[in-house]
């Protein structure tokens, strides 16, 4: 079984929901671990409650991740930091939901921005880290979105779908410079996503922390195996 101790791991969108589940379960793992978001405000606000047990095996900064230079220096924060990363987990995400005609240009933009471009661009500033160390990870959020497409989807879908696509074929990119990916579909999970409440009546949906174990479980993987792809769904889901 690998271990995660004393690995560097960057956690986009970890602020909250999956993504701060999954930051959990790393510094629970002995990980050292940097989380994003685009308010700087809220990303200091999850370090300062999360350093409360995990001191400085916490760190993070603002970043949206359509920037490449943002992301860059969330990268060059990170080797400061740490000297070096050894995960990087593809989180951060938005949805807008509508029929295709109601959708403005700049909404379709934010949407495949952050959910497929700002993931190209962390994988594309993180490489050289990885190959400097000589292996790496990468795991990217991706939905069950991203196999069955739905009626006011069209954005959505589109960056899932294209997420999908993306993380099979670096896969294949990279799997000789020992840098592993995977990507993860889960279905319905109980966060404020979408601007749903968490409420006990949406009890039968996933928990971020199921998310959250799914990654953990692949990082303990022995590198000669890789299970590139995870779908995760709710056991009994509402009729």
């Amino acid at each position: 079984m690998e271990s995660i101790q004393n690995q560097t791991a960057i956690v986009t969108g970890g602020t909250r929901g999956i993504g701060r589940a999954i930051a959990v379960s790393l510094l629970e793992e002995g990980a050292q671990v940097v989380i994003c978001a685009r308010h700087e405000d809220q990303v200091a606000h999850c370090v300062e409650e999360l350093g409360l047990q995990w001191g400085k095996r916490i760190k993070g900064i603002g970043c949206d991740v359509r920037e490449y230079t943002q992301v860059q220096r969330l990268l060059k924060f990170t080797d400061q930091e740490f000297e070096g990363l050894d995960v990087l987990v593809n989180n951060a995400a938005v949805g807008f939901f509508a029929n295709i005609s109601q959708i403005a240009p700049s909404q379709w933009q934010e949407v495949i921005g952050t959910n497929l471009t700002g993931t190209f661009h962390c994988c594309h500033a993180a490489i050289p880290m990885f190959r400097r160390k000589g292996r790496g990870f990468i795991i990217n959020i991706s939905s069950l979105a991203g196999k069955n497409a739905f009626a006011g989807g069209a954005a959505y879908n589109a960056s899932k779908f294209g997420l999908n696509g993306f993380s099979e074929a670096i896969m294949q990119d990279l799997r000789y410079d020992n840098i592993r990916v995977s990507y993860i579909l889960p279905g319905s999970v109980n966060t404020e996503f979408r601007g749903h409440q968490v409420t006990p009546t949406s009890g039968w949906k996933l928990k971020p922390e199921d998310v959250a174990q799914v990654v953990v479980e692949l990082l303990h993987h022995d590198p000669r195996s890789l299970p590139s792809r995870v779908e995760i769904r709710p056991s009994k889901p509402a009729k």
